[in-house]
């Protein structure tokens, strides 16, 4: 079984963030907030509810660990060519299946790029999905220069 790249955790950490700190007791915790694309999450981009509890870091980085898994196992059931290609590749396109989710990947032209093994093209497409709630986020385009490089 192939595990999750330590640069997806690395990617999904630096641009994620562990966000909203309050300090519980000699614990710091995370409380759910929206991020800039409009969506309720705690820890490091875990989709959650309003009312979810505060969280402690190691609770946000076992959540990260679930989440990073299942993207994983998607953007391999997508993109299987990326088993034999270089680990950084695997680490840029699970880190943008974790962000944006299976589903965009599944119908993206990114996949196709990827599928075909274009990676100059891969990586044209992948700068492309840098809009959240409507418009450009700065974070997103940062976050997809950073994958990108991986492409190379």
């Amino acid at each position: 079984m192939i595990e999750v790249p330590q640069a997806a955790i690395e990617l999904a950490k630096r641009f994620e963030g562990f966000e909203r700190k309050v300090k519980r007791g000699i614990e710091i915790t995370a409380i759910p907030y929206i991020c800039p694309a409009g969506f309720w999450t705690i820890g490091y981009g875990h989709l959650c509810d309003s009312k979810h509890q505060p969280i402690t870091e190691t609770e946000a980085e076992v959540y990260l660990a679930r989440d990073l898994q299942t993207a994983l196992a998607a953007t391999l059931r997508y993109c299987p060519v990326l088993v034999t290609e270089p680990e950084g590749r695997l680490a840029a396109i699970v880190d943008f299946t974790f962000n944006l989710g299976a589903g965009r990947l599944q119908t993206s032209t990114l996949r196709r790029r990827v599928n075909q093994l274009d990676w100059v093209a891969a990586s044209q497409a992948l700068r492309r999905w840098v809009y959240g709630g409507g418009r450009m986020l700065p974070g997103l385009v940062a976050r997809r220069a950073a994958e990108a490089a991986f492409l190379s």
